[in-house]
């Protein structure tokens, strides 16, 4: 009895160990590797707003080319701004593309709900009637025009996560195999209290 335990819980330990692998590996080709590194800051943005392009790691100035931005070049270890542009599809997914040195690396941005352009709006801002006699009165005749704020609120620093490296995968892999090994433990070491 005691065996079919600790095959059980072998194979379930194994199963996980074994649908983790292929999830390392695709996150390890998905990334391509660049001798630079690059983000866009935020990587969700509403059409109109402003993105900061950064690059470092790179011995000279980098360009930054989308087709939701003009071309942008960044200075060498540092970073630039861009402005999406107004007609940008809201929650459509463009890809950027940093060069550096004849080297590519590319990330994506997403272009979050926004407006096409600022309307103005016209909004009545009453004034208030005062009598101070029956012949005088005033009435509400004043009007002023707002213009709706462009872009989307600037929060957080959504976007920064560049990519995996070979030490975080070793360190990921080696905590699930513990976690497999201290399951196969904690099971034996029952199974062994339990016998009379």
């Amino acid at each position: 009895m005691r065996a079919i335990r600790a095959a059980s819980a072998a194979l379930l330990g194994a199963a996980a160990l074994a649908l983790t692998t292929p999830a390392v590996a695709m996150a390890t080709a998905a990334a391509p590797v660049t001798p630079f590194g690059f983000a866009v800051t935020p990587s969700v943005i509403a059409a109109g707003g402003q993105v900061t392009l950064t690059v470092t790691g790179c011995s000279s100035t980098a360009t930054a080319t989308s087709g939701v931005f003009d071309d942008t070049v960044i200075p060498s270890g540092g970073s630039a701004r861009a402005s999406i542009f107004w007609d940008a599809k809201p929650g459509a997914m463009y890809e950027v593309t940093f060069t550096c040195n004849g080297e590519e690396g590319t990330t994506d941005l997403t272009i979050a709900g926004g407006t096409p352009a600022p309307t103005p709006t016209r909004t009545a801002t009453p004034t208030p009637t005062r009598t101070a006699s029956p012949a005088a009165t005033r009435t509400p005749t004043s009007s002023s025009t707002a213009i709706a704020p462009p872009g989307g609120v600037k929060g957080g620093l959504g976007g920064s996560f560049i990519g995996m490296n070979g030490t975080e995968l070793a360190v990921g892999t080696g905590l699930v195999a513990a976690a497999a090994l201290g399951t196969v433990l904690v099971v034996r070491r029952r199974s062994a209290n339990r016998q009379h």
